[in-house]
């Protein structure tokens, strides 16, 4: 079964360029373009897309305004966001709206076609060093909340740990290694996390973790 895709853009070519990229993947399928972030929003409700590719600054309507409304539909599509600097002022922004993570413009072709099914299968997409700086700008701004998140206290010790692992951006894999268990074994927990807090994905996680003080930049520990 194919991922349908959506691409949100301002730019014809750059549109064009993405949507060569993913025709060379038989198993994505590109099924609207979007020329701003209003049009983003409508062909998603008519095109009902798996995966959309959101551009943040656009006219009419920007990629961040756009994911909001998104992500607050029925059974909405998960958004990847593009974007051409790595600490644009408005990927955190766009993290909290509800996306599931971003990529840099650059990327070379696999990479993006490989961002695309990760995405697909559910997982989320921060890479470690960004994330660092993303969580250390966002800390700076945005002071820990005093009260724990609603489930914060059902998680057992185990599961605590795991979900300092994920704020620090641990992938399962490397996750698996350090506490010495099967990748299946930390899939399993980083599920139970996720719904204990009734998180979407591992990005929601990230954020709550630090917006809540359960881990600061630098720190393997609770604050």
């Amino acid at each position: 079964m194919s991922v349908r895709v959506l691409v949100a853009d301002d730019q014809a070519l750059v549109r064009t360029g993405f949507r060569m990229v993913l025709d060379t993947d038989p198993d994505l399928q590109v099924v609207a373009e979007a020329k701003d972030g209003a049009d983003a929003v409508e062909a998603t409700r008519r095109s009902r897309p798996d995966i959309v590719l959101m551009d943040i600054r656009m006219p009419v309507m920007d990629g961040l305004e756009a994911t909001r409304q998104i992500v607050a539909t029925k059974d909405p599509p998960r958004v990847l966001v593009l974007t051409t600097y790595d600490l644009d002022e408005y990927v955190f922004d766009a993290l909290l709206a509800g996306a599931s993570g971003f990529l840099l413009k650059d990327v070379a072709p696999e990479e993006l076609l490989a961002a695309i099914h990760v995405i697909a299968h559910g997982d989320s997409l921060l890479s470690p060093s960004v994330t660092r700086r993303l969580i250390e700008s966002f800390v700076r701004d945005h002071p820990s909340t005093p009260q724990p998140p609603p489930g914060l206290d059902e998680l057992t010790a185990r599961e605590l740990e795991i979900l300092r692992l994920i704020a620090r951006g641990l992938s399962n894999a490397e996750i698996a290694e350090q506490l010495v268990v099967s990748p299946t074994t930390i899939k399993t927990h980083v599920g139970r996390v996720l719904d204990k807090l009734g998180l979407r994905d591992r990005v929601q996680a990230v954020v709550l973790a630090y917006e809540t003080g359960v881990i600061r930049p630098g720190s393997e520990s609770s604050a």
